[in-house]
């Protein structure tokens, strides 16, 4: 585990399409300091207002996971995030010219390839983590999503579709920069051609096609390059997990195991969590010789959204810098 918070060292763009929108947008990716998160901003309604990527502010998991503020909404937030979190990237302002980030080709692929190549920079803050410490159970029907204390980050995904052809799957990971762009980047988001047809006519979709989605008929898989993995609906799950988990304002500690869940579960689960501080705590890196250990920071009852999130910690907290 990382011992620094890093952003981003330049400010990258990206240039698409909402996928249920239609629309273009311009997305633009700037450093921001330490301690701050990762926030969005709409340039095309206000170049002051920021709205944090935190559990608190969402406010729609139908399809996509969508926050918002008093002052704008920003959709289909998901994959973005997932490339930020998946990279080790802690603080960044994401400017956007329209409601929804871009599909780009329905992975967080494109936006890790420009992201890597921009790089990272260090900053002078110790990461901040929320360390697991006992077993916690989300519920919600036949889905359900387990956290279990690990010594890092490990997902394991199980889906299980009533269809010939996509049926069931299962993908455990240890996450670490390396993997996440190796083996789940890249997996593209997936749905079902009767459910295509049915969220067009209901004015969704608009910007979807083979280019940026795996879509899928009774006989099986409709793009002509076939998949990118064998089990790519299962990664895309992990993919969607990593970034809705982000929005717990700062890295997990654990090993989270999610069986047939969506965004609607996963904000249940983080909401859960925040429920029940006895089953984590919040811890920061600190170096011990040559060693990096987790110190813990606050033992509390308080809800967790009252402390996860860096920007929010007592000013002491949230600007100590690390030891050198």
């Amino acid at each position: 585990m990382e011992l620094y918070q890093h952003t981003v060292k330049k400010k990258v763009s990206f240039r698409g399409i909402g996928l249920h929108s239609g629309e273009p947008v311009t997305l633009t990716v700037n450093p921001a300091p330490a301690n701050s998160g990762i926030r969005f901003s709409r340039t095309d309604i206000s170049l002051r207002a920021t709205l944090p990527a935190f559990m608190t502010r969402v406010v729609d998991t139908q399809l996509a996971t969508t926050l918002a503020s008093d002052e704008f909404v920003v959709s289909t937030t998901e994959h973005m995030l997932a490339a930020l979190s998946g990279l080790g990237i802690d603080n960044a302002l994401i400017e956007l010219d329209g409601n929804e980030v871009p599909i780009m080709d329905g992975s967080a692929g494109p936006f890790v390839h420009i992201l890597k190549r921009c790089g990272r920079r260090r900053q002078k803050a110790c990461k901040q983590m929320l360390k697991i410490t006992d077993e916690l159970l989300y519920q919600d029907g036949d889905k359900s999503i387990r956290v279990l204390p690990y010594d890092g980050l490990r997902i394991t995904c199980n889906i299980d579709f009533n269809h010939e052809f996509l049926k069931r799957q299962s993908y455990s990971i240890e996450l670490s920069p390396e993997k996440f762009m190796k083996e789940i980047a890249s997996a593209r988001t997936f749905g079902f051609m009767g459910q295509v047809e049915k969220l067009r006519e209901n004015g969704l979709a608009l910007g979807g096609s083979l280019e940026n989605a795996i879509v899928i008929d009774q006989y099986g898989v409709l793009n002509k390059e076939g998949l990118r993995f064998a089990d790519e609906f299962v990664r895309h799950k992990i993919l969607d997990l990593i970034g809705d988990l982000a929005l717990l304002g700062c890295p997990l500690v654990g090993h989270v195991i999610a069986s047939k869940t969506g965004h609607s579960q996963h904000l249940g689960f983080m909401k859960k969590l925040a429920r029940h501080p006895d089953c984590w705590e919040f811890v920061k890196l600190e170096k011990n010789g040559d060693h990096t250990v987790l110190d813990k920071m606050i033992t509390t009852t308080k809800a967790a959204s009252n402390i996860i999130m860096p920007f929010l910690l007592p000013p002491a907290i949230a600007g100590e810098a690390c030891p050198a």
